[in-house]
């Protein structure tokens, strides 16, 4: 088995940028919870003067599903696609699912936890990365029946 380098670089490009994506919505949380001075714990609330605890915040509780569904999506298809640059995919057909996953889940942190807009925003965003990751299992498992 062998990946074409430059599937391989997209892919690694575009997977870095993903991590750092997911990195950053620590921030998006925190900006939430230190904003309005809310933590989960109550040694957190010494950091900040006048902050308190709360477990259920909407805007804390938004972002922290944006990043759950991150976690919940990005690490499969991570996998998925690593698999799938095995079976030597056209390079063109590799680098255009491997940028609209990642910018599909890009906007969908974007649309769900820092500018939310309505649905179908939210679920077009999901879809398009949910579909590609599919795609990407199915015709490997159909490459290597």
């Amino acid at each position: 088995m062998t990946v074409n380098e430059e599937n391989f670089r997209v892919f690694a490009y575009w997977a870095s940028i993903l991590v750092l994506k997911v990195l950053g919505m620590v921030f998006v949380i925190g900006r939430w919870r230190w904003g309005k001075g809310i933590f989960i714990s109550p040694e957190d609330t010494k950091f900040v003067k006048g902050s308190r605890m709360v477990e259920n915040d909407p805007d804390v509780e938004r972002a922290r599903r944006a990043h759950l569904n991150d976690l919940e999506n990005i690490l499969p298809w991570a996998v998925s696609t690593a698999v799938w640059l095995t079976t030597s995919p056209d390079p063109w057909l590799a680098a255009v699912l491997i940028k609209t996953f990642a910018i599909s889940r890009i906007l969908h942190s974007i649309v769900y936890a820092v500018i939310v807009i309505p649905q179908p925003a939210r679920f077009l965003a999901f879809g398009v990365g949910f579909l590609i990751t599919i795609y990407q299992s199915v015709t490997t498992i159909l490459y290597c029946a």
